[in-house]
């Protein structure tokens, strides 16, 4: 068979703007393609929701796949290990109630698995501000990853979440952007995003799940996102919390979309 350039073209582009038409009116947007998001996505997808996720890097996973000081070994306390269970993530205990696992496997695994329970995701894509309708975030406005980059003026495109996740890590990017630009205020107790405090990551761990909920009306944190928006402690290359924070806000609006269903 004789391959046709122009039809490989047209595939590429027939297939992405299929998944991008499927993906503009969403139950859930997750922003972020760290552990938590992949995490919180597998479940989500899994449930049967319309989730789609949104990473502006070309490659999906945040820093889990450095591992510490880029030595591609992650740790995961006792608590989160059936988690890793549940994915299929090999691990070995280190010492009692510390489990190690490697950072590529876990996080290509995370990934795969995700994608394949039917998290779309879409890599390169910024999210440059939010659609707000009487005081919550209904749907999050995009572009390319490069456009920002390169300081080009170029008008974005929108889409629909009945609920957002951001799991933007330290940054808090959708949060800072909310803080920035709508005249309200965040549920912290500054209003605005507080901002991480230094690494203890046996306060972190706890901190990540409790800070793991809705800080503007629509909008809910996962991961290290919570921490930096509520004002706790960095956790560093331990990833139990990350992991536990994508399963509870999976559960939460779960049950939040099954009650307005």
């Amino acid at each position: 068979m004789m391959l046709d350039e122009v039809t490989i073209t047209r595939a590429i582009i027939d297939r992405y703007m299929e998944k991008l038409h499927a993906n503009l009116d969403l139950d859930v947007a997750i922003v972020g393609g760290g552990p938590s998001g992949l995490v919180a996505g597998y479940y989500l997808a899994k449930k049967g929701y319309n989730v789609a996720m949104f990473e502006r890097k070309l490659s999906i996973g945040g820093g889990m796949w450095g591992g510490g000081m880029m030595m591609n070994e992650i740790v995961v306390q006792e608590e989160a290990k059936r988690i890793l269970d549940e994915f299929g993530i090999p691990c070995r205990e280190y010492v009692e109630g510390y489990y190690t696992a490697d950072s590529v496997v876990s996080t290509s695994t995370l990934t795969s698995k995700a994608t394949l329970a039917g998290l779309s995701v879409f890599n390169l894509i910024t999210v440059e501000d939010v659609m707000v309708r009487d005081n919550r975030v209904n749907g999050l406005v995009i572009n390319w990853s490069p456009v920002e980059m390169a300081g080009l003026h170029v008008d974005p495109l929108t889409l629909r979440a009945r609920y957002t996740i951001d799991a933007t890590g330290h940054p808090a990017e959708v949060l800072n952007v909310i803080s920035k630009k709508v005249d309200a205020k965040l549920s912290t107790d500054t209003g605005k995003v507080i901002g991480e405090r230094s690494l203890w990551a046996e306060v972190a761990e706890s901190t990540t799940i409790e800070n793991t909920k809705e800080a503007f009306p629509g909008v809910y944190t996962a991961g290290m996102c919570a921490n930096a928006v509520f004002g706790a402690h960095r956790m560093g290359p331990v990833f139990g919390g990350m992991l536990l924070s994508g399963e509870k806000v999976a559960q939460v609006l779960d049950r939040k979309l099954q009650e307005e269903d």
